[in-house]
Formats: C-alpha cells, structure tokens, sequence
C-alpha cells in the first residue's frame, strides 16, 4: 500500500485550519482523509480516528478532550468539525463499568459533548479513550480482514505482522470492547497496533503522521503475506465476458428491478422503488464463475460493521436460463422467495434479540447474485446501491483470497451478526429525512441540453429522482450533466441520443437499465420548429420535423411501453406538447402538424 503523505499537503491543511482549530487537529484531519480515501483500508463511513488534546472551559482552564469521528461521517471528506470533543477524562472512567446498554452509551456520550451542537461521537469512542496513543487509527483493511476472517486467523496475522501486535478476540464495539483493550495494553505497554479479529486493525502514535505511517507499514505487511500465501488457483466452472455480461445486464435489471417494487397501497404512489448498481467488474465475474462461489458468496460480510448495508446475506439465483426467459422469470421468483423465507426465519430465531423500537428489514435482498452476469446491489437511491456494491466487492475479493490461501472463510456468530445488525447506534446511520415525492424514481428526459429540458431536468432532481438528461451529443449536454451532476451526485446519467434512430432509443434504455436498473419516467421534450407558409414550404424541412416531432415520439412511447411491460410496475409518460395543437399558427403548419400527431399517439399511448 502506497503512503501519501506528503509535507506540501500537510501543511496545506495547517494553513487552511490550524488557526481556527489548531494544528494537531488540522493534522488529523489530514491523516483522516488519507485513510478515508483509500478504499482498501475503509469503506462509505467506516473506521474511525481521533486525537487528544484539550479545549478552555469558561474558567479559563483547559479541559482534557477526545477529538473523535462522528458517528457516520466519512473520513473521505471529513472536516476538523467531523471530530467531535467528548471530556476524555469522563470516558477513561467509563472502563470502570461493567457494561452499558447502547442507550445508556449513548446517553453517556451525549451528555458529555464539550460542544452541544456536535453530532453523536462514534461507537467507538469509549475504545480511543482508553488507548495509549496521542492520535489513534481505526480501519477495516481488506488484508487485515482477509488474515482473520478465516480457520487460524490469530496464527496468519502473527505470521504476517509479527509478535509485537495485540491480537483480541471479537466482540461488539462498546464498553466491553473498551475494558478488553484497556487491559491489553496494560499487560504489553509497548505496544503500537491491535487487531480485532473480525473487524480490523487499530493503531497508535504521538502525532498524525506517525501513527498513518504504522497503519500503512502493517496493512502492507499483511498484504505482502497474502501474495506470498494466496497461490491456489480456484476452479472455473465458466469464462463470462464483459460484453456478455452487459448484454444480460440491460435485460435482467428491470426484471428484478421490477420484482423488488414494494407495493404501498397508495394509489398516487403505488410502488416504493428500488434503485440498482451493477457490480461486473473481470474480478467478480471471474469469481462467480467458480466452484467455489456459491459457498463463499453465501456467507456473512467481512464485518459486521457491513450488515447494515448489506444485510446478512446476498441472494443466489442458481444456474440463471439467460436464453429461455419464461424459464429465467421463474428462477428469479423463486431465488427472491428463498430469501424471503430464510430472511424471516433469521429474524424469527433472533426475534428475543430484537431491540425495543427497532422495525426489522424488509425480507428483500440488498445484493443478488447472477453467475454468468455479475451482482445486482439494491438502494432506496443510488448512493445506497453504491456502498452496497463497493462492500461487496471487498468482501468477494477478500474470500477470494482466502480460498486461494487453502483455508475456510469464517465470521462470527449469527448471534453477533444479528446483535450489529440491529444494534440501535448502527441503525442511527441509516437514519433519514422523510422519502422525497420522486425518491427511488428514475426518468429520461429527451432535449435536456434546451431550456425547457434543463429546467425539467433540476425540477425531477429537486424531488429526488435519478435523472438521466439525454440530447444529441454536445457541449450542452456536457456541460448540464455536469453542472447538475455537481448538485445531485450520483443521480444525473448523461447519454447522448437521436430520437431519430430507434437504435439509439432503444440503446439509450438499455443504458438507464444497467446504471439504475430501469426507467420509470420518460419525458417526451425533444422537438423541432420551423417558420414557413404552405406555399413556401420545403418537403425536406417537413420531413425533417416529422422525425423528430412525429416519429422520435413514436420511438420512445414504444420503447417505454416495452421497457415499463418488462418491468411490470407501469410507470409515467409526459409529451411537452403545445397550444399549437389546437390552434397552429400561420406560418408554424410543419410544427404544428408534426407535434398535433405526436400528440394523439401520446393520447393513445394514455
């Protein structure tokens, strides 16, 4: 693993906050980021880091603070407000307890905020009080993981880092977690580094760059151990190509997109739809095409810090019929009941667990698996379908790797999976304001490079639909996609497409099928006007309208039409039409004749 460090950027960070925050905490933020940029230490909000230092009271005397991640926050972006101060001398009498319930935690680290306006420090406060270290790392490395998530975890990570590192057994992040570190450390007070078993590394150090720099030396041992160790070579059953891959992908999305649909009994509204990211990366299709796939892809995440977005397990469809569609439907209902029925019958074994006030998921799997094609990951939006998708590559991976290395992947108990799966400050991170009115919604709108399309455009986004802006390919439709693409991160999709050419429509679905997994709104706004008498009139410059105005229109109400049939939720069809229909003007008749007649065919299609 590379390390990033660099002195020009560090003191980039200095200059930029130190004065409002002083520089041991511009520094951390600095290392945060580095830490939560780099995919293959953490994941969408994962890990955790903090320092220590004080903060003046209004005595003028200076308190001693943890500066700790917010619950949620993502070290990719985080800012100096992201670590949150808690009064570090409270917390490193917090070991003294035998346990705390999580509300009880919570209600501990809430009162003892030194900024009530801050958000809710992290779960894993009470473990950075007690560690030695002045700036502390916490992380779910892949190659840590990959090292304990298997038979004879504890043996590999001392092969891989050495004798010198603290080694626990797992356990759920809370004040038990806390006391057991306190007491390792306190029995070996030398030590730099923890690995928890199931859950990650944790390292330490006087100042930010010191303990990045341990955090990068060891996950990088650990990956040099598993190049060195992961040599066999895992049996395929098949060899799926890209090209193929993406072919099945823009058929079967809105089959499952259209399955998943949870039915409201809201008549305005009547389905919740889900959002779907493909995962088919070479990596994942080759490794779903192996004899070990279905056992190692059938078993917990690497984490439990996971299961929030992914839930405990991903559904299987077995020996997917791409080529006999009847047949396929079919295996796709049954794979989803399967899951139904497990899914419940995990929530029934665990039911004295449930915690009081905690609604159970919705029995529908978060990822399904099509050996042959790739994962289909499952959001409320796009961002949720993302961080579903990221976790499971890094999980595919790090099995991979540990049936390469001969051994058995393990995860901790059901009873623990549950437990996190449940756990009140886990579900705190999901966490929302009310579903928007377009919320899990997806449109195309056509013309979105004109004023009119734009301006349609922004006002599906503002209502939480995933928009895909199409036009001619141009500077226009560049430049909105990004200017919007800038406001609504992962829910703009341009394509360049001539409604015209019914190979361009129809491919231009197929795009919004493999990014998003279906359409659920078309726009029918592309359109062309020209100013001439009958007398004067040009046959070209008519014709040229009717393929725009007449047939383009004909095009995408029969691709929606299929497109909506497959998906089997209906959906909504909008034509920007024009007064002119029922009272053309003068020299407008080719304008007007060629949309008067994409009018009716919208009537129809209504």
């Amino acid at each position: 693993m590379k390390n990033r460090w660099s002195d020009v950027e560090a003191r980039q960070f200095v200059d930029r906050y130190g004065a409002d925050h002083g520089e041991e905490l511009a520094l951390r933020t600095y290392t945060s980021r580095l830490i939560g940029t780099e995919s293959s230490l953490v994941l969408h909000g994962g890990g955790n880091t903090s320092v220590k230092g004080t903060l003046p009271n209004l005595f003028g005397e200076t308190a001693p603070a943890l500066f700790i991640k917010a619950s949620g926050q993502d070290l990719a972006t985080i800012a100096p407000e992201g670590h949150v101060p808690v009064d570090l001398a409270y917390l490193q009498r917090l070991h003294e307890v035998e346990d705390l319930s999580d509300g009880a935690l919570l209600n501990e680290l809430r009162t003892h905020l030194l900024d009530h306006r801050s958000p809710t420090p992290s779960i894993e406060t009470p473990v950075h009080a007690c560690l030695p270290g002045r700036v502390i790392d916490h992380t779910h490395a892949d190659a840590i993981l990959t090292l304990t998530n298997q038979a004879d975890g504890t043996r590999h990570v001392r092969a891989a880092l050495g004798d010198d590192i603290l080694i626990l057994p797992y356990m759920p992040p809370g004040i038990r977690l806390a006391k057991a570190c306190a007491d390792a450390v306190a029995a070996t007070p030398g030590a730099q580094a923890m690995v928890w078993i199931h859950h990650g590394i944790t390292v330490w150090g006087e100042t930010a760059r010191e303990s990045y720099d341990r955090m990068i030396d060891l996950v990088s041992r650990a990956e040099a151990y598993l190049e060195k160790t992961a040599t066999k070579v895992l049996v395929s059953l098949q060899e799926t190509s890209a090209e193929l891959a993406g072919r099945r992908l823009s058929s079967v999305a809105p089959l499952l997109r259209g399955r998943l649909a949870r039915a409201t009994g809201d008549p305005d509204r009547p389905y919740q739809r889900m959002v779907l990211r493909p995962l088919a990366t070479p990596e994942i299709l080759a490794f779903l095409d192996t004899e070990e796939a279905r056992t190692l892809a059938l078993s917990p995440p690497l984490t439990a810090d996971h299961l929030i977005r992914t839930k405990i397990l991903p559904a299987w469809i077995d020996d997917p019929a791409y080529d006999d569609e009847a047949l396929f439907k079919r295996q796709i209902d049954t794979g989803l009941q399967r899951y139904a029925e497990d899914y419940r019958a995990y929530l029934t074994r665990h039911s004295n667990r449930l915690p009081a006030g905690i609604e159970p998921f919705e029995p529908s799997p978060t990822v399904v698996l099509f050996p042959g094609m790739g994962a289909l990951c499952v959001g409320e939006d796009a961002r949720s379908a993302v961080i579903a998708r990221d976790i499971t590559a890094q999980t595919f991976s790090a099995k991979a790797l540990i049936a390469a290395m001969g051994s058995c992947y393990q995860a901790p108990s059901e009873e623990h999976l549950f437990d996190m799966e449940y756990r009140p400050m886990q579900q705190a991170k999901l966490a929302r304001a009310g579903a928007p009115p377009l919320g899990g919604r997806v449109a195309l709108v056509t013309g979105a490079g004109g004023a009119i399309g734009s301006g349609i455009s922004e006002r599906l986004l503002l209502e939480g639909a995933h928009v895909a802006v199409t036009d001619l390919p141009g500077d226009s439709l560049s430049q909105l996609a990004e200017s919007l693409g800038r406001q609504f991160p992962n829910r703009v999709l341009a394509i360049g497409l001539d409604v015209t050419d019914p190979g361009s429509v129809t491919d231009g679905f197929a795009q919004v099928s493999r990014a998003w997994g279906g359409v659920d709104i078309v726009v029918i706004n592309a359109g062309l006007a020209h100013v001439s008498s009958l007398e004067t009139m040009e046959i070209e410059k008519f014709q040229q309208l009717e393929r725009v105005n007449t047939h383009g229109t004909l095009l995408l109400l029969r691709e929606a039409a299929r497109h909506m049939k497959r998906q089997g939720t209906g959906g909504d069809i909008v034509l920007v039409s024009t007064k002119n229909v029922f009272a053309p003007g003068a020299e407008f008749g080719a304008y007007s004749a060629t949309k008067a007649a994409g009018h009716q065919l919208a009537r129809i299609a209504s």
